[in-house]
């Protein structure tokens, strides 16, 4: 499964979501895209059906906007990271906690976090964070070409 989270609404919150409308038909067809706003505790039990699942989130801001951080979701460390805290509350580092407590969480998880600047309800995204989504998605493709390739090859 491919996660693009994000609210387009928020300005560079919208980044999961923008980088999950350009992965629109181009992912292999045994590949879930699913692109959600809000409230994502709903996919805790949804992704517990997939060997692997790759994430897009905007980030709070660390220094950098529009700076890609590569992260292994399965990683204790992740829950501790106050960079993937949703400003509505509950995002992307609690459901993966709650998941892994609940043990529905995939094998392999792997999350693209993009530093953002602007969270604005009705601002536009910045240009850094918009420019960072076509890199983004590039990496997501060849992120589930990798994760494809080791699971036919763990099948041989």
């Amino acid at each position: 499964m491919v996660l693009g989270i994000g609210n387009p609404g928020r300005a560079d919150d919208g980044v999961g979501a923008l980088i999950g409308g350009r992965l629109a038909g181009q992912l292999p067809a045994n590949v879930t895209l699913v692109v959600r706003s809000g409230d994502i505790i709903t996919l805790v039990d949804t992704w517990a059906d997939y060997d692997a699942l790759v994430c897009v989130d905007a980030a709070n801001p660390m220094g950098q906007p529009g700076r890609v951080h590569r992260l292994e979701g399965a990683d204790e460390a992740l829950a501790e990271s106050s960079s993937l805290t949703s400003s509505y509350g509950f995002g992307l580092a609690e459901a993966i906690a709650l998941a892994r407590e609940l043990q529905t969480l995939p094998e392999t998880v792997v999350i693209y976090a993009v530093e953002g600047a602007c969270f604005d309800i009705g601002a536009p995204m910045t240009p850094q964070v918009a420019k960072a989504a076509a890199d983004v998605a590039e990496r997501i493709i060849e992120e589930v070409d990798r994760l494809s390739w080791v699971e036919a090859g763990a099948t041989m």
